[in-house]
């Protein structure tokens, strides 16, 4: 017996049939594992994220910083704040442009990257993955962002 075209299309709107759900429920696991590990660096995800980033780049304005994190300054703002009264960033207005704040490390910021160290290795831990497995998993997910951001583009233009 064979399903009606119907039920077929039914069969579509099951959660765990939604691969955005399938992202969300790992994405929700990895802060579960992240939430662990980053407490012993008294760093929250979106912190870690932000000091990566500063980690890599050096001093940002923080319009630059959002846009490296896909945040906007109403969501970052916060988290920047908290950075600095935790001691690891500076918050500074531009001279050039006073509209434009700019994000650098401090020496303890800048020392707390050694001990981040680990971190990879231990959610590469608990993935279970490979290192293959995850780079070709992240090259994918780069090709989903790339893809949803160019139907997004076009939708809004419609």
């Amino acid at each position: 017996m064979t399903a009606s075209p119907a039920t077929a299309d039914a069969d579509w709107l099951r959660l765990d049939r939604q691969i955005c759900f399938s992202l969300h429920a790992a994405s929700r696991a990895f802060n579960g594992v992240y939430r662990v590990i980053l407490k012993d660096l008294g760093l929250t995800y979106p912190q870690y994220l932000v000091m990566m980033v500063l980690w890599e780049q050096g001093e940002l304005p923080v319009k630059k910083l959002g846009e490296h994190l896909r945040l906007d300054s109403g969501t970052l703002s916060p988290l920047v704040k908290r950075l600095e009264a935790a001691g690891l960033v500076h918050r500074e207005r531009s001279a050039e442009d006073e509209r434009s704040v700019r994000v650098r490390l401090t020496e303890e910021g800048t020392a707390l990257r050694e001990r981040a160290l680990e971190v990879p290795r231990r959610i590469m831990g608990a993935t279970g993955f490979a290192l293959e497995e995850i780079a070709a998993l992240r090259e994918r997910l780069d090709q989903l962002t790339t893809a949803l951001d160019a139907a997004a583009l076009t939708a809004a233009e419609d």
